[in-house]
């Protein structure tokens, strides 16, 4: 069984990225892999997330945006039945 991929869409310099992953990195280690990705290099990436950032997605859906929301990320890291 393949962990999760959890993929933060993020731009240096923003405050709500740094808050965001200070509480998400505890609560994925060892659960997922944690991607982290910085929109102002893909624009394909800029143009869905860049006003929205931080965007966290869990094998490409989307989990939540600008906050954390841990019960969401805790539904989509859940083990899911084969």
């Amino acid at each position: 069984m393949s962990l999760p991929e959890v993929a933060v869409y993020t731009r240096p310099g923003c405050h709500l990225c740094e808050v965001l992953l200070e509480s998400l990195v505890p609560l994925v280690r060892g659960r997922a892999r944690l991607e982290l990705r910085d929109v102002d290099t893909e624009p394909r990436w800029r143009d869905e997330f860049g006003s929205r950032v931080p965007v966290v997605a869990v094998d490409g859906l989307v989990v939540c945006e600008h906050v954390l929301d841990e019960a969401a990320l805790e539904r989509s890291l859940a083990p899911r039945p084969e």
